[in-house]
């Protein structure tokens, strides 16, 4: 049965307005819980904010009763992965059964700050894979010692755990990545795409787990979708165009360092650019047969963003007018 989540998106809200969004968002039905996204900086200036997703979590999970998690971190530049560990370990021990750790590759936007290297893709999908296969151990209890291509490990144990290691899924987008995630991590995002790129990922991602002998079948496959939802379709579209205009940008941006230079693409972005990839419409029922669209799909989880300022109203009309005409079943 596919479930309703709600990303909360730090780029664009105070971590304590973000936090009574997502109280709302549990009690108007949005029974999935939270993609929390993991910035240094926001997309754009505009966007305002980029607060610590660590601390919020903390507080989210005191404030709410769901499920979250990562949407996603990096392990690898800003962070070394035995942080992530320790922070993920310690989430997971605090909320049991509730944490689940959403890994990528990064983006220069967040990462570049310490000043190091940039490396192509290739160099940081390999530092993502070994990355999590520190994180997993780490997760046993054991002591752990590493030294690979690009991490060292000395003699760490992480003390505080949950009973059960904190689930570990992946955010890929080729099939390379999606293959590994079969192989190495517990489950799969996916950030919006075209249905046949989906279906490419999911057999990637499904071949991975049979070869070291996993039912892919028990693996969550989660969804993030971005929607421009306002009482008009004017409303809906200067939404788009002023608070999330990234999501009009049809290109890599993964190499990408600065707010500033996302600024000046934008100035570039027409409401046309969103087709396909942000639902712009105040049409409650289009809304609804979009994210039906991914259920009947068959993925596990789709969690919403609404681009806009509007989140109370949002989710108080989704809760009230969408997510009961949904078959999730």
């Amino acid at each position: 049965m596919t479930r309703i989540g709600y990303a909360a998106m730090l780029e664009q809200f105070h971590p304590t307005d973000l936090l009574d969004y997502c109280a709302a968002a549990e009690d108007a039905g949005f029974s999935a819980g939270f993609m929390v996204s993991e910035h240094f900086h926001p997309w754009t200036p505009q966007q305002g904010q980029s607060a610590f997703a660590w601390s919020f979590m903390g507080a989210l999970g005191t404030r709410t009763t769901l499920p979250f998690g990562t949407a996603v971190t990096c392990p690898g530049f800003r962070y070394h992965p035995a942080v992530i560990a320790h922070a993920a370990a310690t989430l997971g021990a605090m909320f049991p059964g509730r944490f689940w750790l959403g890994l990528g590759a990064g983006e220069a936007l967040n990462e570049h700050i310490l000043g190091g290297e940039w490396p192509e893709i290739g160099v940081r999908s390999a530092m993502l894979f070994e990355a999590i296969e520190i994180i997993n151990k780490l997760f046993t209890g054991n002591v752990v010692k590493h030294k690979g291509e690009y991490f060292t490990l000395e003699s760490a144990k992480l003390y505080t755990r949950p009973e059960e290691p904190v689930p570990v899924y992946v955010a890929t987008a080729g099939p390379v990545n999606a293959k590994k995630t079969g192989k190495f991590a517990d489950g799969i995002i996916t950030v919006g795409a075209a249905d046949e790129k989906i279906g490419m990922l999911w057999g990637k991602y499904e071949e991975g787990a049979r070869e070291v002998g996993k039912d892919p079948s028990k693996s969550p496959k989660m969804l993030q979708i971005h929607v421009s939802w306002a009482r008009t379709d004017e409303e809906a579209a200067q939404n788009a165009m002023v608070e999330w205009p990234n999501g009009g940008m049809p290109f890599p941006k993964q190499d990408i360092k600065n707010p500033e230079d996302f600024a000046a693409m934008a100035k570039l972005v027409r409401p046309e650019h969103f087709t396909n990839r942000v639902l712009i419409t105040r049409d409650l029922e289009a809304h609804t047969k979009h994210i039906q669209h991914y259920v009947d799909m068959g993925f596990d989880e789709v969690h919403l963003h609404n681009v806009g300022r509007n989140q109370a109203e949002f989710i108080e009309v989704f809760g009230r007018e969408v997510l009961p005409n949904l078959r999730l079943g």
